[in-house]
């Protein structure tokens, strides 16, 4: 009987308990949601999830770093770019719009220059790559066919001609390319200068500042193009695609800054690595480990810091000890000695520049291409003049000629020359300009007529103009050393006279304005 009355309270007992967790279940349901509490298989144990279990939100990766030529583009956009929009800012009007549908097709060439990075070369090239840059380079024309009345209409004429030199990205020889659309634009541009320089130097300013554009663009394509746009053939994608993800902003949006350092080098492997680091010692009783109290009180020891180094002997100084200078290794010192190990010391990031004597060169090359000449890599030639019979629709290229002698017969287009370095030039006569990007003693001499003389990035310059070419213009931007001889009198006995350009401005700010002048030094 005591049997059965145990298993009858052993039964009630159970189902009290199974009554009691389905209300603790429905309890947490209640307050935690459905799907949220669940059993671990005891009777009456209860599992409810913590908070800190709860899953993280996903973390959208960080945008993909730009490519160097895509960066390198973009300076161009908000330094040449951005000063010529807010020069055409200043005269307003149809020069203001068609200068701000210029910086719309250059942020639409960007676009297609990123594509490029991440797409496979199209065979045949969809129109759609190129829509937004038809778009704003024909709204940049359509401007100037509108406006044939205006009277700034060799404005607009000078910006639609130069804006064709973002065709660029379609040509075998893109850097030429670029140096002759500029020929056609300062063929406009130069009579914007003639007339405004004595009357407003805003318009001055203004097609300044368009000339810097397309002379920065020609650079570019030089250093990252200079054989045409290059494709990620290798591992690109289909070129729509990429372009879908570009225009989504998918990984082509600017890092908010510089990318984070890479991690430090690894400490420095020591002899007694499996030794614990002893403690620093007690300053005056205070302090647990890690109190800076400890590290001042070893600085007031003055002298007696030093007490407990090791003293050089001298065998290992190489003052003393020439030998070691000469040697690749200092000798090793004993095992009792603490050294460094070789494995602790970090590779050097720059690799050794080979020297010039062992790089390659390249030949020297002079070819009419078309309309264009091509002079480019002659070394060395000062015995030897190099000639161009020009015609007058020709334009020359001159580029990274070293110590050279160069003559132009007859009149040509236009004069560009690059990266060359005491170069002398002579020139009969030239329908525009002659363009000199970064160069060093540089000297040229006009016996007719040049209209404009651009220097950018020179570093000593001798200009001899003759009687015909006085009225030549010469603009500088970040040069030093350049001096203009003009040639003596109709008197026998005058020398020629020699002007250095002003490389010192002053400038000071007056009722709001910034007002600069050059500073002239006498004696």
């Amino acid at each position: 009987m005591t049997n059965q009355n145990n298993m009858n309270n052993l039964t009630t007992l159970i189902k009290r308990l199974e009554a009691a967790t389905s209300r603790l279940e429905d309890i947490a349901t209640s307050i935690d949601g459905p799907g949220t509490t669940t059993t671990n298989g005891l009777v009456g144990a209860v599992v409810t999830p913590s908070a800190t279990a709860a899953t993280p939100e996903p973390v959208a990766p960080p945008p993909e770093p730009l490519p160097k030529s895509v960066e390198a583009f973009d300076k161009i956009i908000e330094e040449d770019l951005s000063a010529f929009v807010k020069a055409a800012e200043k005269i307003g009007g149809l020069v203001e719009e068609q200068a701000k549908a210029a910086d719309d097709a250059f942020k639409a060439e960007r676009t297609y220059l990123l594509v490029a990075t991440k797409a496979k070369k199209p065979d045949p090239q969809p129109p759609e790559l190129m829509t937004e840059l038809h778009r704003y380079t024909s709204a940049v024309d359509e401007i100037r066919e509108a406006n044939r009345p205006s009277p700034l209409f060799v404005h607009l004429s000078a910006v639609s001609e130069g804006i064709v030199a973002l065709g660029w990205i379609v040509e075998k020889r893109p850097g030429d390319f670029v140096t002759d659309t500029l020929g056609g634009a300062q063929y406009y541009g130069n009579k914007i200068l003639k007339e405004y320089k004595e009357k407003d130097r805003t318009h001055v300013e203004y097609i300044q500042a368009y000339y810097k554009i397309f002379r920065s663009l020609a650079s570019y394509v030089k250093e990252y193009f200079p054989t045409g746009l290059t494709w990620n053939n290798k591992d690109g994608i289909d070129a729509v695609e990429a372009l879908k993800q570009v225009q989504s902003g998918s990984g082509t949006a600017k890092a908010a800054g510089p990318p984070p350092p890479p991690p430090p080098p690894p400490l420095p492997k020591f002899d007694d690595d499996d030794a614990p680091a002893p403690p620093l010692p007690p300053a005056g009783g205070a302090g647990q480990a890690g109190d800076m109290s400890a590290v001042f009180n070893q600085l007031n020891q003055g002298s007696a810091v030093t007490a407990g180094l090791r003293k050089v002997d001298k065998s290992e100084m190489t003052h003393k000890n020439p030998s070691l200078r000469t040697g690749s290794k200092v000798p090793q010192r004993s095992s009792s000695q603490t050294s460094v190990s070789s494995a602790g010391r970090g590779k050097s990031p720059l690799p050794n520049k080979k020297p010039d004597s062992m790089r390659a060169k390249k030949p020297g090359r002079k070819e009419l291409d078309g309309t264009k000449w091509i002079v480019e890599n002659f070394e060395n030639t000062q015995s030897e003049v190099i000639e161009i019979n020009a015609e007058l629709n020709q334009s020359i290229l001159i580029s990274k000629c070293n110590k050279c002698v160069l003559k132009v017969n007859g009149k040509a287009n236009a004069i560009s020359i690059d990266n060359s370095a005491g170069l002398s030039i002579l020139i009969d006569s030239l329908v525009s300009s002659l363009d000199v990007i970064k160069a060093t003693k540089f000297q040229v001499q006009v016996d007719g007529v040049v209209p404009t003389i651009l220097l950018d990035q020179v570093d000593g310059a001798q200009i001899y103009l003759s009687n015909k070419s006085l009225g030549t213009e010469m603009f500088t931007s970040k040069s030093s050393a350049v001096n203009v001889v003009l040639p003596p009198k109709d008197d026998a006995d005058d020398d020629s006279k020699e002007i250095a350009f002003p490389e010192q401005i002053r400038s000071v700010i007056k009722n709001g304005s910034l007002v600069s002048e050059i500073v002239e030094h006498a004696g």
